[in-house]
């Protein structure tokens, strides 16, 4: 089975995560910097880690209406769907997924504002739980 790459994209970083080839766990990876290649350098990381599914961060307010942020990662999805041939590339819901990064940071003794790419990739972390949580069943 392939591994599961999780996104949580921003304007300036995007968080990273990696799951394990059993789907049962989620690694942090470090942060991409934001800008127009980060397609292509996640098409990079997709085919150097053998990745068949990425999971795309979507952030919408908790209304549940769509923000600038969730047309930031609508972009981004539409972008790897051309880019990466027979990999799937699905967007989930990503609310609240920061504050519980912070939290799990502020648990382990990290302060979030000192570590923000830290902080991406432990949200991408706990938006690919979720994702394999789910899709374990």
């Amino acid at each position: 089975m392939g591994r599961v790459l999780s996104l949580d994209p921003g304007t300036v970083r995007c968080g990273v995560a990696l799951s394990d080839s059993a789907r049962t766990m989620a690694f942090p990876r470090a942060a991409l910097a934001g800008g127009e290649d980060l397609a292509a350098r996640v098409a990079a990381l997709v085919e150097e880690e053998s990745v068949e599914v990425v999971v795309v961060g979507r952030p919408v307010a908790l209304s549940g209406r769509a923000t600038s942020s969730t047309t930031l990662a609508d972009a981004l999805c539409r972008e790897l769907r051309e880019v990466l041939s027979g990999v799937e590339v699905v967007a989930v819901d990503e609310r609240l997924s920061t504050v519980e990064a912070a939290r799990r940071l502020a648990g382990a003794g990290r302060r979030a504002r000192e570590a923000r790419g830290a902080l991406d990739s432990a949200a991408a972390v706990v938006v690919l739980e979720a994702y394999l949580g789910g899709a374990r069943g």
